[in-house]
This record gives structure tokens, sequence and C-alpha cells, in this order.
């Protein structure tokens, strides 16, 4: 039974799909006028792990994941780059798809863009108009706040305060302050489309609206965002969806909390304003991926150095544990006996506990998606097989064998479903730190050192063979001489 926590309610509530075994889920996704910073990327990895959970749990999920290509920023930054709001959209859309392969997010099943649904979002807009919800001033139609009884009910704030803010900015076209556009005039020089209310293009909220409808239907089951989401974008899709259709939007909204940097909020104007590609510049995916699944979704999570070592740190005990796996299983043969008939004493526990290992991921992600307490049992397994790894020499072999093949199995499950913990571990420690200045050798460098270090032992001049340890050893490099050959790690 998978609990979700929604913002509509405020409470954690069991999931009832619309359509039993199917799971229809909708994420907002960016204005594709800059690249994509760490708060994308955020709710870009928490919401590719939920509805991967969803598969793993045997729902046919539609994941849809729309791009807004039409908007002032994208208008202004081509004017800016001195080219076109399309090609600007185009420009930012590719890099956020190469951020996001680099992070291990998967594509969505849908990924609308905004200006492919203007049909759409015109139709919507009319019906609107003809139910008495919006109304038309020289070319822009605003829908009409007061005509939705439920309007606030996501954000839980009171309609005369949102009145009070919203006389702040006073714009003499609409009959009220929280009355929003649903369809902007065009002005010379930006994109249009034809309407029946003259050239323009759509305002931001209804897009959403419309891409939905088109996909997912005019109720689905989740929205998804992030917390700056909620007031005013996704309050009024509720107002202009439910509107329109008189029908429940959406049953459950997930909302991921905000990013902190050094303890503060993210902003550009505190020069604290990180994007995906500067911070892949000098971290690993993967750190970042776990780094960012190591705090349960909806808590802000505070991004900082500190973190991300404790984030690496953490994987490097995992790959440690890994490569003690293999390198324990290679060249072995599965033995022909039953685990109730070798594993005894105290390794039965330990080998209960990993077969129990999916069990207790499940339970944690049935908590409205915990990765956080996922990834802690992860780590405690991770501590207690690195232990048995140590002591293994005393043990039986084909009890160990079982146990640390059922190991493996286990993590490579759970693992599948977080996108993270995947890696050969050569390749983990080869790659993991070259890009934060920890080898100051490139790795064909490297791999060069080490065949001329096995030349000179093969021909026992360990003289020679000392000196290349030493010269790698001053990169940064550390070797570990074994049966099957020589490997190197990041001292």
């Amino acid at each position: 039974m998978i609990k979700i926590y929604n913002t509509l309610t405020s409470k954690k509530e069991e999931f009832a799909p619309i359509t039993p075994g199917a799971v229809k889920m909708y994420a907002c996704g960016v204005t594709v006028y800059d690249y994509s910073h760490l708060g994308h990327a955020r709710g870009a990895v928490v919401f590719d792990v939920i509805q991967r959970y969803f598969r793993r749990k045997g729902f046919r999920v539609t994941y849809v994941r729309n791009f807004t290509d039409v908007d002032d920023k994208i208008i202004n930054r081509a004017k800016e780059e001195g080219t076109t709001a399309a090609e600007v959209a185009q420009k930012y859309i590719q890099a956020y798809q190469e951020d996001m392969a680099r992070l291990g997010v998967s594509r969505a099943d849908v990924e609308p863009r905004a200006t492919g649904h203007i049909k759409e979002m015109v139709e919507v807009i009319k019906g609107l108009i003809e139910k008495g919800h919006a109304y038309v001033v020289d070319g822009n139609v605003f829908f009409r706040v007061a005509s939705f009884a439920g309007y606030g009910k996501l954000s839980k704030r009171n309609l005369e305060d949102m009145q009070a803010g919203a006389r702040v900015e006073v714009d003499e076209r609409k009959n009220d302050p929280l009355d929003f556009a649903l369809w902007k005039a065009s002005k010379p020089g930006e994109p249009a489309w034809d309407s029946p209310w003259g050239p323009g293009r759509p305002g931001w909220h209804i897009e959403c609206t419309a891409m939905g409808f088109k996909h997912l239907g005019e109720t689905f089951d989740i929205h998804a965002g992030g917390k700056d989401l909620i007031f005013p974008h996704h309050e009024n899709e509720i107002a202009q969806s439910e509107a329109f259709s008189g029908k429940r939007f959406v049953n459950y909204w997930l909302h991921n909390g905000f990013v902190n940097i050094n303890q503060e909020k993210m902003s550009k104007s505190l020069g604290n304003f990180f994007t995906i590609r500067e911070i892949l510049d000098q971290y690993d995916a993967e750190i970042v991926r776990l780094f960012l699944l190591s705090t349960h979704y909806r808590s802000p999570i505070d991004f900082s150095d500190g973190n991300l070592k404790d984030a690496r740190a953490g994987l490097d005990r995992f790959y440690t544990m890994k490569e003690g796996i293999k390198n324990y299983l290679a060249g072995k043969m599965p033995p022909a006996v039953r685990p109730e008939q070798v594993i005894e004493g105290a390794d039965r526990p330990l080998y209960e506990k990993i077969l129990n290992l999916r069990t207790v991921f499940e339970e944690a992600m049935d908590d409205d998606f915990n990765t956080a307490f996922a990834i802690g049992l992860i780590y405690d397994l991770v501590r207690d097989v690195n232990k048995f790894i140590a002591e293994v020499e005393g043990k039986r072999e084909d009890a160990a064998y079982i146990i640390l093949s059922a190991a493996a199995d286990a993590f490579d499950n759970v693992g599948k479903t977080l996108g993270i913990f995947l890696r050969d571990p050569e390749e983990w420690f080869k790659a993991a730190r070259l890009g934060e200045g920890k080898v100051s050798l490139p790795m064909e460098k490297i791999e060069e050192y080490i065949h001329l270090r096995n030349e000179a032992r093969a021909r026992k001049d360990w003289a020679e063979a000392d000196r290349i340890r030493l010269v790698l050893d001053e990169a940064g490099v550390a070797l570990y001489d074994r049966s099957g050959g020589t490997v190197w790690k990041p001292k």
C-alpha cells in the first residue's frame, strides 16, 4: 500500500489510482530560456524515482513532463542573442536533455511542448468564456477568479489576503487584481498565433491544463512540481481546469522542497546560483544524484561541499563492498547446495537481512517515497556485508558464495529503482573523482604507466617498477596488485 502526502489535503493518503493498475502522472517541466539549475535537478531526479517505483510495483505508468517553450523570458533571451524564441527554446531543451541524461533521469513517456498545444489551449479558453469564468479585454483573456468558489484550496491562502497582495501591482485591464491571463495579445516582434480574440500567445498557467487534458484526461492521478509552484501556478491550474470541466482536476498533488546553498536559499541575487552543468563539472553525476535522494523529497535540502563529500564517501563504501563481492565470486561456480544446508550460526541473520532488503526498501518507499530512509537501510546492510567480506577467509566457501551473490542481486534490485549503485566498481574508482582534481593524470596515461610497470615486473626490473609506482603515487593514484591484474583507485 503506497501512501502519498497530498498537498491538497495536507495529509498522507493511501494511493488509489483512477484506473486500477495504472498511474497517470504529470510533472511541471522547465521554461527553456537558460541552462537548468540545481532546483530543476532535484525535481527531475525525485519524480524520476517515483515513476520508476510505480513501475517496480507493477503499475502501467504514463508520465508526462512538459516544456514551456513560449514565455517573456524566452522572448527576451532571443532579443539578447539576436535569434528567435523557437531557436532559444530548442537550444535549451537540448541542453536540458543532455543534463538529465548525465544525471540518469529517464525520458518521460510524453514530453509535450506548449507551442504544440495552442489549439487545445484556445478551446479551453473559449469554453471558460462561454461559462462566464473568463472575459476579453483588448485581445487579452483573463480568468475571473471570483467565479471559482474553490480558489485557494491548494495553497490554503485566504482570498482577502491574496487580493490585498495582488493590489500592489494593479493591472487596470483586470476586473479584479487576482484575475490572471489566459491569453496575451501580441506585441510587435513577438511570437503570435491566431485566435478568436486576435493574434497572441497563451498565458503560462493554461499551458499545463491543456497538455494535461490532452495526454492524461480531464482528471488524472498525480501532478508534481516544486513547492514554489503551489501558488500561483498550480492554484490557477486547478481553478481554470475545474471551472472548464466541472470535474476534479488532480487527485494527488506532490511538491518537492527547496534547495539551499550553504544554508541560504539558492538565488542569483546572492551569487550562489549553480547550473546543473557547473555542478557536474566538479562532481560525478552519481554523487549528485545520491545527494539529492538522501533527504526526503518534501524537505529542504542543503547543497554544500561537505554534503557532497559525504555522498562521495558513501559511494566509496558501497563500491568497496561491491568490489569485494566481485573479487570473491570471480572464477567460482555456484554451489550445488541449498542455502539452509550450509548457512548457519552468525551468518544466517545476515543472509536473512540480505533477502529482506527488497521488503524493507519497499516499506520505506511505500511511505511517501522515503528515499532517505531507504538509502539508510541500504548503507546499514553495506556495513554488515563489508564486515562479512573482511572475515570471509574463515567462512565456508559455498556459504560465502551464496551470501555474497544474494547481496549483489539485492543491491542491484533496489539500485535500479533509485538509479544509483549500478556501476562496475572499477569504473567508479577510476572515474568518480577525476573531474574533482584528485588525480593529476588522464586515465589513458595512468593505464599506460600501469602497462609499463607490469612489463618491468615481468622482467624483474624492480627498480623501474618502484619508480613508476612512485610517479603514480605522486599523481594521486594508488595501485593494488591482485591475482587478476593490477587495479588502481584515486588516493
